[in-house]
């Protein structure tokens, strides 16, 4: 009998969350309580979100209606990383740019591989091919625990498991 195998990686489906980021921005524009604020949400290149407005409170806001959309969507928060999650005062108004976090490289997958390693199940193998982690194991039982111990591990990035066999 041949090996069961999976994949695990960190993936952000770009389309989820640029809907996310237009329904957010569309509550923002209709909402009285951001009327004549300056307050704004959009793309910074293909990575980075930046969140605009008059006070920091209100920045705040802002990230708070996007988070509760990117949930609606089944994006984890894990993906979205705001550094210090402090806005920054820019001349009039106050910023805070987010990053999404894609790909399990470097540290990362050397952390996943070191959680399956000392708690998994002692036949899983992992092997770290570029930005994801593939595990064999002979039993498929084996490779459902490794799924359910990552995801009740604490890790600070969020993990999918893909090319299950």
């Amino acid at each position: 009998m041949a090996d069961s195998s999976m994949d695990i990686v960190s993936r952000v489906d770009r389309q989820e969350v640029d809907n996310a980021l237009n329904q957010a921005a569309k509550e923002i524009s209709q909402r009285y309580d951001f009327k004549n604020t300056g307050a704004t949400i959009s793309w910074s290149g293909t990575e980075k979100i930046v969140l605009t407005a008059n006070s920091a409170e209100r920045v705040l806001a802002i990230l708070d209606v996007f988070q509760t959309k990117l949930i609606k969507r089944g994006v984890s928060l894990k993906a979205f990383d705001t550094d210090d999650k402090e806005p920054q005062a820019s001349g009039k108004e106050y910023r805070l740019e987010g990053i999404l976090k894609e790909g399990l490289a470097g540290d990362r997958a050397k952390k996943v591989t070191k959680i399956i390693r000392e708690e998994g199940p002692k036949g899983v193998k992992t092997q770290i091919t570029g930005d994801e982690v593939r595990a064999t194991s002979k039993s498929r039982d084996d490779l459902q625990a490794v799924q359910t111990l990552l995801r009740e591990s604490d890790l600070d990035f969020a993990v999918q498991f893909t090319n299950y066999r």
